[in-house]
Parts: C-alpha cells; structure tokens; sequence
C-alpha cells in the first residue's frame, strides 16, 4: 500500500502558449510555484483585479464537451488536460496564470504541458497531502452495466493505489470501436501511457461544430478526427490512443477533489459531466477531505 506522501510544487516557472480550439484566440499559460495547501489556483490575469479561480470541483460549471471553473464572473474553459497534467504528475500546488478564459488546445493531448512541467523540474513541501481512501462502492450513471449505458464507479482497491479503468465503446461500425484499458496510476504511468494521447472526435462531430462557428481554425492536424478508414492526415500515437485520452480525462476530473484518490475507479462511456458527480459523491461522503475554499 502507498504511504501517504508529501505534496509538492514545481521547482521554477514554465510556460506554453497556443491557440484556443473553441475561440480560435492566442493564449499564454505560465505555471509558477505555491505553498503548501495553497492547491491548484488559476488566475485570469487579464481582468481588472486579476481574478482567482480554485482548481475545486465546487467550482465546475456544466459545458459541453469540457470542463470549464467559473468563480464569480471570472472562468476558465479546457482546463481538463491542465489539471490532468498536474494531477498525474502529482504536482499539488501551483498558480496557473493565463490571459484568456480559454486554455490552449496544443496537439490536443497533454504533452506540451507536462514537458513544460518537468522542465519546471519538482519541490517536495513539509506538508502530508490529503487522500480519500474509497471505503464502500460508489456507482452513479445506470445502475446496471450494459453496452448502450454510462455510468462511473469507484470502490476499495486492495493495492491501495489509485487504479483506472476505461472501456469506450463506439459500436463495430464505427472507425474508432471498442477499446478497453487498466492501468495503476503514477507519474510515471502517467507520462509514459496517457500524457501523449489525442482529443478525438468522428469526422461529422468536427462539421458540426465548425457549422456552429466552433473551432474554425482546428485542422485534423491539431488533433485526432476519424473518419470512416480511421484518423484523417495524422497517424495514431497509440492503438488504443482514445481509450487513453478518456482516461486523460478522467485524471483531470478526478483532480478536482483537491486531495488524493485512493480506489479503483472504473468507467463505462462516462464524460466530464459524470467523472465530476462521482467526485462530488465521493467528496460528499469524507468531509476530512473536502476543500472548502470556493475562490482562492
């Protein structure tokens, strides 16, 4: 079983710069180091007062196809491959400054950020870092498993490690199909199974977006967009690179219970909306754990 650890910040600034998949709009993220139990704190440093935003998940605000944190009027949208990035290489307090409300989409996986991260190199802090250990099952979603259904659980693991589970299911006719993984997640884990795996979407998703006037300057090279023989001028990273990316994902949820996740949790077709819920449930359970502070 994993001890408790100490938490622990980044050694020096870092930054990346890109362009915003949904506005189009040039954006600047500056990672710099916090103090302990500080957490993870986005700033909007270019509104008046510069607004700070707690990386918590009292702080999500339901949007469509990403997860956004909104503190008063301040926001932040896309922040899941950020706090993935964060959260699988266990860095746990950090001021993430940023200048506009949309985070960069880069190659579309989390690799610019965790490159810039480990550059940042890392500083262990005196402070232990909180964990909630998962005690009893807890499943949200439908009640029973089943092809057509979605649902996320968690339950006690005797690892005591953190262990991920995804099965993504598309349908046979489908280019992308079905696709399963396990994995016991660490930095290391992280960085060398998830951090490189894509955003995907089929190929009449990306037309029906950019009809919307959304992601007019994303092209198949920004990320992965299948269409019926497969991805479209941009070869796979991975063979199983979109079961990968949700559990990307899903480490950038559960990142937002601002402690550590000691269990198994294990999806089926489940998304932001409900890996957020199952730590809202988790979090609702263990009120040691719970950070309260909803704006830095």
């Amino acid at each position: 079983m994993n001890p408790t650890r100490n938490q622990r910040t980044i050694a020096a600034e870092a930054s990346v710069e890109g362009v915003g998949y949904w506005s189009g709009h040039d954006v600047r993220v500056e990672f710099r180091p916090a103090e302990a139990d500080s957490g993870i704190v986005f700033v909007r440093h270019d509104l008046p007062g510069s607004p700070r935003i707690a990386a918590i998940v009292d702080n999500r605000t339901e949007t469509p196809l990403r997860t956004t944190l909104r503190c008063g009027d301040a926001r932040v949208d896309m922040v899941e491959h950020i706090m993935a990035s964060l959260g699988g290489l266990h860095v746990d307090n950090c001021e993430v400054r940023v200048d506009r409300p949309e985070m960069p989409g880069c190659d579309g996986s989390a690799l610019p950020f965790v490159d810039a991260i480990l550059a940042a190199g890392f500083v262990e802090q005196n402070t232990p870092r909180a964990r909630k250990v998962v005690r009893q099952i807890v499943r949200l979603g439908n009640v029973e498993a089943g092809d057509g259904q979605t649902w996320i659980e968690a339950r006690p693991d005797a690892s005591g490690e953190t262990v991920l589970q995804y099965e993504l299911d598309y349908g046979r006719p489908s280019p992308i199909g079905r696709q399963s993984l396990r994995l016991s997640l660490s930095p290391d884990a992280f960085r060398e199974n998830l951090a490189g795996s894509r955003t995907f979407l089929l190929e009449h998703e990306a037309a029906a977006l950019q009809a919307q006037g959304l992601g007019l300057q994303a092209t198949c090279r920004d990320l992965l967009v299948f269409g019926p023989e497969g991805p479209i001028d941009n070869p796979l990273r991975f063979a199983d690179e979109c079961v990968r990316h949700k559990l990307l994902d899903m480490v950038g949820d559960l990142a937002l219970a601002g402690c550590d996740l000691i269990g198994h949790f294990h999806a089926h077709r489940s998304g932001h909306r409900l890996n957020a819920e199952l730590v809202r449930a988790l979090l609702a359970e263990d009120e040691s754990c719970r950070v309260w502070k909803r704006c830095a």
